[in-house]
């Protein structure tokens, strides 16, 4: 039997390297037909050496980024050819198809990239951190209390571009000998400026809940997915109401781990498709689309779990209930938002049409929300979180500058000294 699992495994690893092959393969070829760029054009750059399954951690960027690219060009650095395919097919930024450290090099040689972004912890962002006289800032895909949000990685980068207040605050609870003050750079979620998509629906006066959990996770500390155990009552409870409506957006990689949570996250949209055959009018939504902002916008209510949407949710100043994890060991972080959230158990999830009543008739729920969002975010006034990300760019392009300088003299004046001719002279 085990030669037969091992014999399994490595023509599974074999199709995998052909599949691989044939999406590179496809991915050199269009971006050969495309006009390449000027030398020396690109000034930002952001490194992605994800695949397709975690394009929803760059493309929740992709406005504020093009919204940047007007003073500053950018341009996506791809690792993996996937991740290259689907960045080309949104064609929403100029994209890079770099899969060796060879052709990493020539594009950085090429390039007068100053500031590379990170939108996660991929191994690999080592790779690119070999490169110097440019700054390394992680800006993360979403704002949360996760641990993730906390890992010493951080240290990596020259600076970090966080939301607000309370990401400085859970940074110095955790992180040790780090300058919270000199290397991170509050900028709120400019993300929020840019809600996206329009309604696949008519608005009418149903009561709008908007159900967005995460995947299950690889590990009990991580497992905050709520499909399996919260889920199914939820979407029941809100499809039988004639005056609600319910948007599920599910995590992309719902059931990856887990079948049994990817076939409960089968069952919520099959109901969904029943309960709109029953009744067109009712216009429920499965949404797995790639723009996110209208959902946040529309719903009356959002229910999520502990994931970078509680955030997301929190930066749309709207009412939201937070599910409470069943494992145990589930990790949650007590000393933020978290501490005071709006919980839904398991056991209420049936009940999730009176927990939505109450929180839309309770002026005390209200003004507690917005003191939260006010700490994560600062000020949420439309366009604010998008001229702060701007503005730390600029700074961080100032930074470059004046370290340039510094730094060209300093070769000038080792040149003098050894009295070796300047290049230049004539």
């Amino acid at each position: 039997m085990g030669f037969i699992s091992d014999g399994a495994k490595a023509l599974a690893l074999v199709r995998r390297a052909v599949r691989g092959r044939t999406v590179a393969h496809g991915v050199r070829t269009r971006l050969a037909h495309q006009a390449p760029p000027p030398k020396r054009h690109f000034r930002v750059a952001v490194y992605f050496a994800d695949g397709e399954v975690n394009m929803y951690q760059v493309r929740q960027w992709y406005r504020p980024l093009q919204h940047l690219a007007r003073t500053w060009p950018v341009v996506v650095l791809s690792r993996n050819a996937t991740g290259a395919r689907a960045l080309l097919a949104d064609n929403a930024l100029p994209v890079a198809f770099v899969p060796t450290v060879r052709d990493l090099e020539e594009v950085v040689a090429a390039q007068d990239i100053r500031v590379v972004l990170y939108v996660n912890q991929n191994t690999r962002n080592f790779q690119m951190f070999r490169y110097g006289h440019r700054w390394h800032v992680f800006i993360n895909h979403g704002e949360s209390d996760k641990m993730y949000m906390t890992t010493n990685q951080f240290k990596a980068y020259d600076y970090a571009l966080v939301a607000g207040d309370a990401a400085r605050e859970r940074l110095s609870r955790v992180l040790w000998d780090y300058d919270i003050a000199g290397r991170t750079i509050e900028i709120g979620r400019p993300q929020a400026d840019y809600y996206a998509g329009e309604l696949p629906y008519t608005p009418d006066t149903r009561t709008v809940v908007l159900y967005a959990p995460t995947w299950e996770g690889d590990r009990p500390s991580a497992h905050y997915g709520s499909v399996l155990t919260h889920g199914e009552a939820l979407a029941a409870a809100v499809l039988a109401s004639s005056a609600h409506r319910l948007i599920y957006r599910p995590h992309p990689r719902s059931g990856v781990v887990d079948p049994e949570y990817g076939a409960a996250n089968q069952r919520i949209i099959a109901a969904i498709a029943a309960a709109n055959a029953a009744d067109p009018t009712a216009s429920h939504v499965y949404d797995d689309g790639l723009e996110l902002g209208w959902q946040l916008a529309a719903a009356d209510v959002a229910v999520v779990d502990i994931s970078a949407m509680v955030y997301d949710r929190l930066a749309a100043d709207r009412p939201l209930m937070v599910t409470r994890p069943v494992e145990p060991e589930a990790s949650i972080d007590t000393h933020g938002y978290l501490s005071q959230a709006e919980w839904l158990t398991a056991d209420g999830a049936a009940g999730i049409l009176g927990e939505v009543d109450r929180l839309l008739s309770d002026p005390e729920a209200v003004r507690a929300l917005e003191g939260w969002v006010r700490h994560y975010f600062g000020d949420t006034s439309p366009g604010a979180a998008t001229a702060r990300f701007e503005a730390a760019i600029e700074q961080l392009m100032a930074r470059w500058q004046t370290f340039h300088i510094a730094t060209a003299n300093a070769e000038g004046d080792a040149r003098d000294a050894s009295g070796e001719a300047d290049p230049d002279d004539d």
